[in-house]
């Protein structure tokens, strides 16, 4: 049958044509999926939830920050990640960025200002000067990783004018958290989730050599008591189990809360509002 000398075998020859097109397409974007480094999918990553990618000067190193703006208030909301990837198959990794974007999509949910810093030679730069893998393994705490941590964060403080802060961390960016807030007398508030909070009682706990060139929050004096402290830690986590968190949450603005369904990763997102809700009234 034909109109105007368009046959159905044009239409069909068109369909095939059109889906050809569209499966090549998917296969190219698999493709290039596969082949881009663990750095690159974390900021395809955060492009699809329009966050802005930045870089921040520390203390010898830079710094990939992703912005979430919005709010007025003048707390900044800092984000900091967990250990990513540091060993693959008992060898230090050659891209320790994390693999899973949890604290990006935690992020995404808070109405800021909230601000995602990445530590020293992840997101990028690990094989430049001045990067090592002790970097992401034996010193992933250090004075060299938390003190150019701590001037980023001063100098996105003092550039965009936020008087006050808040540290929030996953793993071992909750270990983190409780270094830096030490280190800022304006921190309002710390949440940490599934935190390293003793890293000597965790290497114990998993039969690994200790991280003898990090910090241990555990050992540091404890934070100033005007900070009020959120700890949550999952019932099920087999990474950093309950009581290891437990048996180092000190102080008396500091609580425990154990949520007995969850895990390691699983379902913080869901509760993340919440979480942020409960924050807000205590800054």
């Amino acid at each position: 049958m034909t109109s105007g000398g368009y046959t159905w075998r044009n239409e069909l020859r068109n369909s095939w044509f059109l889906r050809g097109c569209f499966l090549t397409t998917i296969a190219i974007m698999t493709l290039l999926g596969a082949c881009m480094t663990p750095a690159g999918k974390f900021d395809r990553a955060a492009a699809t939830m329009w966050l802005q990618r930045e870089e921040v000067v520390g203390k010898g190193f830079r710094h990939v920050v992703y912005w979430q703006n919005g709010g007025s208030h003048q707390t900044l909301h800092v984000y900091l990640d967990g250990d990513g990837t540091p060993i693959i198959a008992g060898r230090p990794a050659n891209d320790p960025t994390p693999r899973n974007p949890l604290m990006l999509r935690l992020l995404f949910l808070d109405p800021g200002p909230a601000v995602y810093v990445g530590r020293p030679c992840y997101h990028g730069p690990a094989a430049t000067a001045g990067c090592s893998s002790d970097l992401w393994s034996t010193a992933r705490y250090s004075e060299l990783v938390v003190s150019s941590l701590a001037a980023a964060i001063r100098g996105i403080m003092t550039e965009r004018g936020y008087n006050r802060v808040s540290f929030f961390g996953h793993s071992g960016g909750g270990t983190l958290a409780m270094l830096l807030a030490e280190r800022f007398p304006e921190t309002r508030a710390i949440v940490t989730i599934a935190a390293n909070l003793d890293i000597d009682a965790w290497a114990d706990h998993h039969d690994i050599p200790r991280l003898k060139a990090s910090l241990n929050p555990a050992l540091r004096p404890p934070i100033q008591e005007s900070v009020v402290q959120f700890h949550y830690v999952g019932g099920r986590d087999q990474i950093v189990p309950p009581p290891l968190i437990k048996a180092a949450v000190k102080g008396a603005n500091a609580r425990l809360i154990l949520i007995d369904d969850y895990d390691h990763l699983c379902c913080w997102t869901e509760r993340w509002p919440a979480i942020l809700s409960e924050v807000a009234s205590a800054e």
